[in-house]
């Protein structure tokens, strides 16, 4: 079962129903045992990092996160929900995240040209940077996959699995140990986007 965590900010059920159409036993939850009961978790998101990171404290959602990757537990975070893994951010302010991955969350026009629009909206080439991460499993360089952001993970390169480039190269996608994330939203991503989700399922 996987669980896509409902903290008040998120496109649920699109994603839900992704994952359904590829055979997942899926539940959209905010329920602590629920949570724990399941074998994998998403954490989506839509969104202020600001916002987000005060949604998880209420009720210990963050801290229940935290705990069940420390168990192992496979999570993937999913646009903001990838940010939220990283140590920092600095939308509206400076803000905890929940330090699962090193690194911060940084507002893309500081890297990329001032002629570029923000937010970066739509399909861009992946870069593969580790093909043999079971994430990109079927994966190749130059898919497309689909952004909405204004900011970028900053984070060792030991992290990094995936790339893009919008004026500079951007992070994609992530992994530490059992904890991943993406950038882009693969339940809008076409063929591409289901093989991630499926490879999430059998991770």
């Amino acid at each position: 079962m996987i669980a896509i965590i409902d903290y008040g900010l998120g496109n649920l059920f699109s994603l839900q129903s992704s994952l359904k159409e590829i055979g997942c036993d899926v539940m959209v939850t905010r329920e602590p045992g629920e949570i724990k009961a399941a074998d994998r978790l998403i954490l989506p998101g839509v969104g202020a990092y600001r916002d987000a990171v005060r949604l998880l404290k209420k009720d210990g959602i963050g801290e229940l996160v935290k705990s069940q990757a420390a168990e192992g537990k496979p999570l993937m975070g999913i646009c903001l929900g990838m940010q939220l893994l990283f140590q920092k951010g600095f939308e509206y302010g400076e803000y905890e995240g929940l330090g699962l991955i090193p690194g911060e969350v940084r507002d893309i026009r500081e890297r990329i040209p001032e002629n570029l629009k923000v937010p970066h909206i739509g399909w861009n080439e992946l870069i593969l940077k580790d093909n043999n991460h079971p994430l990109m499993k079927g994966l190749k360089d130059g898919d497309f996959v689909y952004f909405v952001h204004s900011y970028s993970a900053v984070t060792p390169e030991e992290n990094i699995i995936a790339a893009t480039e919008y004026g500079a190269e951007l992070t994609a996608a992530v992994a530490r140990g059992n904890v991943t994330g993406c950038q882009f939203h693969p339940e809008k991503s076409g063929e591409v986007g289901m093989k991630i989700l499926r490879n999430f399922a059998e991770m």
